[in-house]
Parts: structure tokens; C-alpha cells; sequence
């Protein structure tokens, strides 16, 4: 991508992002929540941070995945990019557009294009290391790249698969087996040579599958639960499901690092705390509590109470609620009767009460009815609606569509949602009663829902998952939700609808080798529309996520990247010595 496009494209997006990014302002009127929120009017929660003490993470759930290689979350993209491993190009840790911008990480520079786009250069940095002194190599980057193909390392970003050329077949570097496609002709020196011209290759570069593994630290699949650090933190101790604990690199060397701020000495994770009780405890914000942030959402039930205290020292003076940039979806399985009929898959178009889904994710204050997959932050703003979706459902057109496909006897459809999607689904399953589906729900934990879903072969019928952009452009968006070949047997990510439709495919790729940014933004834009009319998935909410933190915490705002997940970059406390130490994995 040439500087002009790359400066026209992010103009573009942060002009579009701008109404909804920032911290959330909480002197406005409770009784319209966040909706009156004005980006910047609190801009960080809590100040400039000081160094040291313990931060403590309350969560619901464990991570999916922090390898780098099957990192593909987007809150846990943001803890493992942030904290335990760099890329070669990241995002500025910043509230609001500011958050859009790309600089430079491991890499001198955002990448030199050559050869039209088909080739791209970085030079790492000097003097990097790791957690235990050795040096970061580019044979190193080269080598994580390459295990994203590894079929065992399944489940992260497979923009490595789409763009390298020369893959056919490859199966990964655990058998010795390398790609051509990467050179690295000595130690700082890293090239990639692609299979067509990609202008956004920089942005790709920020992604957990462009950070580096030494080969010697190879562990397969357990890798998972011991990364082996280039960040400013390293793991000490990890139990999975209950604890773990990071603590300094001590040859994290922050001279190479302008982004990452590493605040707190230690920062401890609590897994496995039921959503409600995280929810009371940090709105008492009492002893330990008042040093920590929650990973996972403020309950939709917490919600009432937050924004009716309009005290000086209101919780909800704590509460940041960044805008996501995601679209949250129900994808219908086209793979099998009777969702691989488009008509009966639009006439769930219609048959969904959108204002209860907002209902059940804190109302109106913290989500909107989403009326096509691409989100207002892909489109320019707008809302875009091209079946005329009413936010209630059209009970007469999903009786014609019915109708039409002939759907004359009541079908029954397995349903598997994540533990605290249940109020959801029952919803859900309410509306389709009504259309002659009967719904089966089943309930599986959050720590394993997208490998669960994820297995194309045993994949249920309905499912829930939301989708952001990896970075803020429709070419992270449309291509992994709705290209068939994307599709895996396992670690089967994005296009859980197994959505096969030769026509789509075709479109996305020629709008991918447009050179032209803007022409390929308003293609993006009108695939949206058409892949809305065939429904292999249904747009539900746009939302913000609302996070909690403690009194005492310091430099709290959610990136507009990372879908609003606090950045851990710079989060810290504002008195240190007030927070506590770890105290082992049974303290409350």
C-alpha cells in the first residue's frame, strides 16, 4: 500500500469510528445511559498510572487460546499482543481514533512493498530479547507464521494461508518442513512474498501470527499454556481455569517499545468467577477489589443499579463502554435441512425480535438492532438495512417466505450457545416456536464454546458468535464469515454457517485485489447487501462493551481494535501500595 492510500483509508475509518469511540462520559443523564456518551469527555479512566503493585483480572472464563499462533479472540488477542508477545506492527495504545493508528513494534517501520504489493520487507529492530536473554530473530517470526498451518495448532488467523504464495498442501514447521514464501536472509531481515497484491499487508502484521517462537521452545499444542515471551511480562505460574500470574521480563527493554507502558509489577488473572459476583465486587471496589478490572462484560442485570447512582463517587464513574466494531450473529448451518433452504434462512430474517436481544444485553443504553453484518464502523456510519428488518420482526413476510419455501410441518434445530448466552437463546427460541422450529438448546462452558462450534463435521444448527475486524477494513470482515473456502473440519473459524455460495466467493475475490482502497470499502459494502439477501446468518446487535474497574485503578479505556477490551498496555494502578499481593489460587 502506497502512503497515500494507507493515510486515506485510516482517515476514513477513524472519521467513521469517531462517533462512538472513548471512554464513557457519565455525567449525563442516567436515564439515557450511554447513549448521550461524548468520546473524550473522560478520555482515560483514572488518570496517568504509577508503577508497581498488583493488578488482579476477575474472569468468568479462562482463555480460548494464547498461543500465538491459535490466538484468534479478540479480548485475549489483546492480553497476549499487549503483554506477553509483540508483532511486528501494532496499534498506538490510545483511546478513540487515535487507537487506529499503526506504528511500528519488533519492526524498524510499518514494511516496505515491493513488486506491486506482492512483496513485503521488515527489519527488526535491534537489541530484542526474550524472557530469558536470548535474542528475537526473524527466523523466529518466520516460524510462528508457518505454524499457523500446522493442523494440530488450530483455531487463529489464517491470513497467512490466503496471502503467502506457494502453500498448497503445507502442513507446518513441526516436521521440518518450511516455506519458501518467508525468506529471512539474516537475523533482522524478514520478507514475505505473497500470492497477489495485498495493499493492508501492515495492518496483517499486527496479528498474534506475526510474533515471533524460538523453534527451541516448540511444545505443540501445549504451548498454549506457556508462551515463551518477547513482552514486558512472562508467565510465572497458569492453572488453567483457576489462576495465573504474570510477573516482569526483566530483558523486556522498554527503549525498543514506545506502546507498552508495563505498569504493574505482577498482574494476577482469577479465573472462573460467576459474572454477577465479579459485578458487586467491583462495584464496592473494597481492599483487593479496588486494584482490579473484569475481563468479561458487566452483567446486563448490573446494569439498572450502575446508571441510576448519579453520587460523586458513583460506580459508574468507573465504567468505561467502548463502542466494538462487531456485529453479533446467529449463524444458521447451510450444510443440512432446513437451513440449507435460503428462503427459510430469510424468513428467520423476519422472525427475530431484535429489541428483546437488545433487552437481554443491558437494553438500549449499551446495544442497537443490527441490520446488516457489516457494522456502522465499516460503513461509513450508516445503518445499513437492505431487507427492511423492523427491530420487532415481521410476523406477514416471514408467513410468505414460509409459505414459499413450503415449509408445511414443525422441524426441530439444535442450538449451542455459551453458558452466559442462555437468556439469548431462550429468546431466540421463543421466536422460532412461533415460525414451526423447534428449538434444542444446549449449554456448553465459554473456555471451550468456539472449539465446540468449531468442529464443521458435529457443528449444530444454530450458533452464536459475534465478529470484529482484525483491523478496522470489510477485507477482515465478509471474507471469513461467508467464503466457503475458509471452511475446516476442525478449528473451523468465522464461517460457522458453512456457507458455500460460488457467486460470493467470486466477488470477494476480485474486490481483494483492488488497488483501490476506497472502491474496495463500497464493494465490501454492496457484497454486505447481497450476502444479506441469501442469509446464512442473522445480524443481531451492535454493541459496546462494558467494563468495570476498581477505585484504584489507573489509565482504563477500551481500544477500538481490540473490540473494547480495556488495553492492558497501560493499564496500572494510581496507588500501588495499596494493592495486594498475589495470595495463592483460593483468595476470593
Amino acid at each position: 500500500m502506497t502512503k497515500l492510500l494507507r493515510t486515506t483509508l485510516a482517515t476514513t475509518l477513524s472519521v467513521c469510528l469517531a462517533a462512538g469511540l472513548g471512554a464513557c462520559s457519565m455525567d449525563d443523564d442516567p436515564r439515557e445511559g450511554l447513549a448521550q456518551h461524548t468520546p473524550g469527555a473522560v478520555g482515560i479512566v483514572g488518570g496517568t498510572p504509577q508503577r508497581g503493585g498488583t493488578l488482579t483480572v476477575l474472569a468468568d472464563q479462562d482463555f480460548p487460546h494464547l498461543d500465538p499462533a491459535r490466538n484468534w479472540v479478540m479480548p485475549a488477542m489483546d492480553f497476549g499482543i499487549r503483554l506477553l508477545y509483540r508483532t511486528l506492527v501494532t496499534f498506538k495504545a490510545e483511546p478513540g481514533r487515535g487507537g487506529t493508528e499503526l506504528v511500528p513494534d519488533l519492526a524498524t517501520d510499518l514494511g516496505r512493498p515491493s513488486q506491486g504489493g506482492r512483496v513485503w520487507t521488515f527489519t527488526l529492530k535491534k537489541g530484542l530479547k526474550y524472557e530469558d536473554g536470548s535474542p528475537i530473530r526473524a527466523q523466529d517470526v518466520k516460524y510462528n507464521v508457518e505454524r499457523s498451518f500446522a493442523p494440530q495448532l488450530s483455531g487463529g488467523p489464517d491470513y497467512a494461508r490466503r496471502y503467502l504464495a506457494g502453500t498448497e498442501g503445507y502442513e507446518g514447521p513441526l516436521d521440518g518442513e518450511h516455506l519458501d514464501s518467508i525468506e529471512t536472509p539474516d537475523d533482522r531481515t524478514i520478507v514475505f512474498r505473497l500470492n497477489r497484491p495485498v495493499s493492508e499487508f501492515s495492518q496483517t502484521a499486527t496479528l498474534p501470527t506475526f510474533s515471533p517462537v524460538p523453534p527451541a521452545q516448540e511444545k505443540g499444542t501445549r504451548y498454549d499454556l506457556r508462551p515463551f515471551s518477547s513482552g514486558p511480562y512472562k508467565i510465572e505460574k497458569y492453572s488453567k481455569r483457576e489462576r495465573m500470574v504474570l510477573i516482569r521480563n526483566p530483558h523486556w527493554d522498554p527503549a525498543t517499545d514506545p506502546v507498552r507502558k508495563a505498569y504493574p509489577d505482577k498482574i494476577v488473572v482469577r479465573m472462573g468467577r460467576n459474572g454477577a459476583h465479579i459485578d458487586d465486587r467491583l462495584i464496592a471496589s473494597e481492599g483487593e477489589d479496588a486494584s482490579s478490572v473484569q475481563w468479561s462484560d458487566t452483567q446486563p442485570d448490573s446494569m439498572p443499579e450502575l446508571l441510576a447512582d448519579t453520587s460523586k463517587s458513583a460506580p459508574r464513574k468507573r465504567l468505561v463502554a467502548e463502542i466494538t466494531g462487531c456485529t453479533d450473529m446467529l449463524h444458521l448451518n447451510t450444510s443440512k435441512p432446513p437451513f440449507d433452504d435460503s428462503t427459510v434462512r430469510k424468513a428467520v430474517q423476519y422472525a427475530i425480535n431484535r429489541e428483546d436481544q437488545v433487552a437481554t444485553r443491558g437494553g438500549p443504553a449499551l446495544n442497537e438492532p443490527a441490520t446488516s453484518y457489516l457494522p456502522p464502523t465499516l460503513t461509513g456510519g450508516d445503518r445499513v438495512n437492505p431487507l427492511d428488518l423492523s427491530p420487532t420482526g415481521n410476523p406477514g413476510r416471514t408467513r410468505e417466505l414460509l409459505t414459499e419455501a413450503g415449509l408445511k410441518q414443525r422441524v426441530t434445530a439444535d442450538f449451542t450457545v455459551s453458558r452466559e448466552d442462555t437468556a439469548r437463546a431462550q429468546a431466540i427460541q421463543k421466536d422460532l416456536s412461533r415460525i414451526g422450529i423447534n428449538v434444542r438448546i444446549q449449554i456448553v462452558d465459554p473456555a471451550v464454546y468456539f472449539d465446540t462450534i468449531g468442529d464443521a463435521r458435529k457443528a449444530p444448527d444454530m450458533s452464536l458468535s459475534g465478529w470484529c475486524p482484525d483491523y478496522p477494513s470489510g477485507a477482515t470482515f465478509l471474507p471469513f464469515l461467508f467464503d466457503g473456502r475458509t471452511i475446516k473440519e476442525k478449528g473451523n473459524q468465522g464461517n460457522y454457517s458453512q456457507f458455500r455460495d460460488g457467486e460470493t466467493m467470486e466477488r470477494i475475490d476480485e474486490i481483494s485485489v483492488m488497488a483501490d482502497a476506497t472502491q474496495a470499502n463500497q464493494a465490501w459494502r454492496e457484497l454486505d447487501r447481497q450476502i444479506m439477501r441469501k442469509s446464512p446468518a442473522i445480524p443481531l446487535l451492535w454493541e459496546r462493551r462494558p467494563l468495570l474497574v476498581g477505585n484504584n485503578i489507573a489509565g482504563a479505556f477500551g481500544h477500538s481494535v481490540w473490540s473494547g477490551q480495556l488495553d492492558y498496555a497501560v493499564i496500572g494502578l494510581k496507588h500501588p501500595e495499596k494493592s495486594s499481593s498475589d495470595r495463592g489460587s483460593n483468595a476470593s
